[in-house]
């Protein structure tokens, strides 16, 4: 197994982001909001200008397998992480109740999803499909999610706004890269690996404003060594449970070998680049941002190796 070298950088970006903190701050002469704003705006357009409206009308042939993948998305994941609420009582467990909410309320990621099903021999169009139509899915579904449950007294949460912003930064630039994609769409995947580094660096920017924040005000100094480990089961426990459930509907639907995987590889991935994108936009800048995005990106680090490992065991069984 290699290592992800995405995950790599994560970790860095979070080590200079606790010894530099004050990088972050709104006062700093690098205007990173401003920056990291257009940067999501154009991540979006790029993703627009990748999507084929021919691909995705054919896709749609496929129909029970599209809604096992986008219930489980969304709507698997979020009742699971619900049963859990009522074992949550301290105001420090409500917080991190609240970003694994956040976490299963996101949709699907795209790179990772294809490709992991191309590892494993799954159906690469239906993921593809499924890959593209959640993100869009997300920007209607996720803030009803999180409209039910952030708490009044720390957010004044404006589902009106909070649309709007969703449009302007996300919709609109999908919308002018789906026009333009007929002129400039091959120059997109024909640059693809340049645009991809350029979506991870916008990430990379993000996630360090976030934890500076989150460093600078001490959120994470109530959470110790336990506490993470005990993240790290509670996400362990919900990425198998989804898998294997998927698994199991996909065997009452009587899904050939290559459905079933395609179900199971897109069905049980969260977006990191979704969620660094509407945790901006969800949360205030005063929110512990750093402390919602723990979870996921722990969660997108165990997504990238525990698929892996699945889909190389299914290509050498082939399972």
């Amino acid at each position: 197994m290699k290592v992800d070298k995405f995950v790599v950088a994560i970790i860095i970006v979070i080590i200079v982001a606790y010894i530099f903190p004050e990088w972050g701050n709104e006062q700093h002469f690098l205007p990173l909001a401003t920056i990291t704003q257009i940067g999501v705006s154009l991540i979006f357009f790029f993703y627009g200008l990748k999507l084929s409206v021919s691909k995705i009308k054919d896709g749609l042939k496929n129909w029970k397998l599209h809604l096992l993948i986008q219930t489980g998305t969304f709507l698997l994941f979020p009742i699971l992480v619900l049963i859990c609420k009522p074992l949550v009582s301290t105001t420090e467990t409500k917080s991190l109740w609240l970003s694994f909410m956040f976490l299963a309320a996101l949709p699907s990621t795209v790179s990772s999803s294809v490709v992991m099903v191309s590892l494993a021999k799954g159906n690469i169009p239906a993921a593809i499909f499924n890959a593209s139509i959640s993100g869009l899915i997300g920007i209607a579904i996720t803030p009803l999610w999180m409209e039910v449950f952030l708490p009044r007294s720390t957010v004044d949460f404006n589902l009106g706004s909070i649309y709007l912003r969703l449009i302007v930064d996300i919709l609109i630039p999908v919308i002018f890269g789906l026009i333009l994609q007929p002129y400039w769409g091959k120059y997109a995947q024909k640059y693809n690996s340049q645009l991809t580094s350029f979506d991870k660096l916008i990430i990379l920017l993000i996630i360090y404003k976030s934890f500076a924040h989150s460093f600078e005000k001490q959120i994470f100094s109530t959470i110790n060594f336990i506490d993470l480990l005990l993240i790290t089961v509670l996400l362990l426990v919900l990425f198998f449970t989804i898998f294997y459930l998927i698994g199991f509907i996909s065997n009452c639907f009587n899904f050939n070998r290559e459905d079933r995987i395609t179900a199971q590889f897109c069905g049980t991935k969260k977006s990191l680049v979704h969620g660094t994108v509407f945790a901006s936009i969800l949360f205030p800048s005063s929110f512990p941002i750093g402390l919602v995005l723990l979870p996921l990106m722990m969660f997108h680090t165990m997504q990238i190796f525990i698929v892996s490992m699945i889909a190389l065991k299914r290509v050498e069984h082939n399972y």
